[in-house]
């Protein structure tokens, strides 16, 4: 069983997520808050398996929320709704370090798979946001100057590669002939070298340092 928070200054949104993932016999809601502030101290009070947080509330944002909640939960998933798909949201919802990013008008069906995604350790995004993504990241990359020495292994080059060509961490395994272990082992070490906080960073950083592509 998942548990979910949910986070929105909407009530009737909540109520409605609520009654959706009702429905799914995995995921289970087991608190709500309305706005950043109120969810950081929920996760501090019931410690859910993952956060479904909307970026624009009052008091505290989506996005503050969420550096906040990676600083003291580094582990803890964070998928981010957004009413819009533009740049300066994208790029403020990536720096955050979400595992997942949803336009609103997402089916319910597309919110539980992205919680399910997220809980394993991947990134969620609905299509429409993978090519915004994509984009971002490509003008995130334009301008900088390349490592002049190796920062990454070839192995962990590899992983961050097919991570950034959009496989699962399982996906990763099966076409490296390794285990899922070592491929969360390998990320960790990748975190650390480039300071990313997730794979997303991680993906952002590579590719603006030269290490890694976007077809």
């Amino acid at each position: 069983m998942i548990r979910v928070l949910l986070v929105d200054d909407h009530t009737l949104v909540r109520d409605g997520l609520r009654r959706g993932l009702s429905g799914e016999d995995d995921l289970e809601v087991i608190a709500e808050a309305s706005n950043g502030e109120e969810a950081v101290t929920a996760v501090a009070r019931v410690a859910p398996d993952v956060v479904l947080m909307d970026v624009s509330m009052p008091v505290c944002d989506g996005v503050e929320a969420t550096k906040r909640l990676r600083r003291t939960n580094p582990e803890l998933p964070v998928v981010m709704l957004t009413m819009h798909s533009d740049s300066p949201t994208l790029t403020s919802a990536i720096r955050a370090g979400a595992s997942g990013y949803l336009l609103k008008d997402a089916r319910i069906e597309e919110v539980a798979d992205a919680i399910r995604t997220a809980a394993r350790g991947d990134t969620a995004l609905t299509p429409e946001l993978a090519t915004s993504m994509l984009e971002e990241f490509r003008r995130l990359a334009r301008g900088d100057q390349r490592p002049t020495g190796p920062i990454l292994t070839k192995r962990e080059e590899e992983v961050l590669q097919h991570i950034a060509d959009g496989l699962s961490t399982q996906e990763v395994a099966e076409r490296c002939y390794i285990s899922i272990k070592t491929v969360k082992n390998h990320l960790a070490s990748i975190y650390g070298k480039l300071d990313a906080n997730d794979r997303t960073q991680a993906v952002v950083q590579a590719v603006k340092l030269g290490i890694i592509r976007l077809d």
